[in-house]
């Protein structure tokens, strides 16, 4: 197993990622300065990538790629959420966490696991001695990534320009990608790391394949806990007695882009089984948003 763990560097890996949380969080803790979170966990992903492409030193194309496509995603991530938060002033994630240091604590460790797990795919992918030659999967994954990474920018950059104009105070954002899906940002997170997994299946073997947790650890993450559960419920207490919200909410897709006027003509069950318009989005009577 110890060699298991040192080959593929997912020891390695583990104890930079809990040690790099760890700064930020003392930082955090003793500061009570909580804006460099999401660049702390942006940057780590930058840093376990270029740390195993590094280490190995093999330099397969396939590696370059994977560790440059990780790198501008992290880099993109990070400063954005960096900059945005020193605008905005301060996030309000931690307001039930700055005097309390077991949450904090929790939230951090939290972070550590999902920057680790999520990148399991580069990290084997930069460990592997194998270098088969590029294939359809490489292409396929490598499109998915460039599809998901300009979805989840423009739509970060779409709602950050919304927000900023004054005229929209107290609205919800339903511009650009915003119209098409309630949480476009967060689709193309999922699609480009299912893309990084796609890209690395064709070195992978026997138990290497293990690695397509990262892609479902993520994608359960923003479906179930700390993504969009939590902006639908914000969203809800904000604006579900307004009856324009209830209507964007109903003819807008929680996931997937889709034309409103498409989305909208689907039945409740289509919407339920196959694009993601989960109950605990809707917990409100008869499916509506609570107020």
């Amino acid at each position: 197993m110890g060699t298991m763990l040192d080959s593929h560097f997912l020891a390695l890996t583990a104890i930079v990622t809990v040690g790099y949380q760890l700064l930020f969080f003392i930082v955090t803790a003793l500061l009570r300065f909580d804006k460099v979170t999401d660049f702390a966990g942006g940057t780590n992903f930058v840093i376990i990538a270029i740390l195993t492409f590094a280490l190995k030193g093999a330099w397969h194309f396939r590696q370059i790629v994977l560790t440059v496509l990780v790198v501008i995603w992290g880099l993109r991530l990070g400063l954005f959420l960096l900059m945005r938060i020193m605008q905005w002033g301060e996030d309000r994630r931690f307001d039930n966490m700055r005097n309390n240091l077991g949450k904090l604590a929790v939230f951090w460790i939290f972070q550590a696991v999902w920057v680790w797990t999520v990148s399991l795919p580069v990290t084997v992918v930069n460990a592997s001695n194998r270098n088969p030659s590029i294939e359809a999967r490489d292409i396929i994954g490598w499109i998915m990534w460039l599809v998901g990474i300009c979805v989840e920018a423009a739509a970060d950059q779409q709602k950050l320009m919304f927000k900023n104009n004054q005229s929209n105070r107290g609205k919800w954002c339903d511009a650009g990608l915003w119209k098409y899906s309630r949480h476009p940002n967060y689709f193309g997170e999922i699609l480009l790391w299912w893309g990084v997994f796609v890209a690395s299946t064709p070195v992978l073997s026997d138990a290497e394949w293990l690695v397509i947790f990262g892609p479902i650890f993520l994608t359960l993450l923003l479906l179930f806990l700390s993504g969009i559960p939590l902006l639908e419920s914000s969203a809800d207490k904000r604006y579900g007695r307004l009856d324009e919200y209830r209507m964007y909410k109903n003819k807008t897709s929680p996931l997937i882009p889709l034309p409103p006027v498409v989305y909208g003509a689907l039945p409740a069950w289509f919407k339920v089984a196959f694009l993601l318009e989960l109950p605990l989005y809707n917990p409100g009577p008869w499916g509506d948003p609570v107020s």
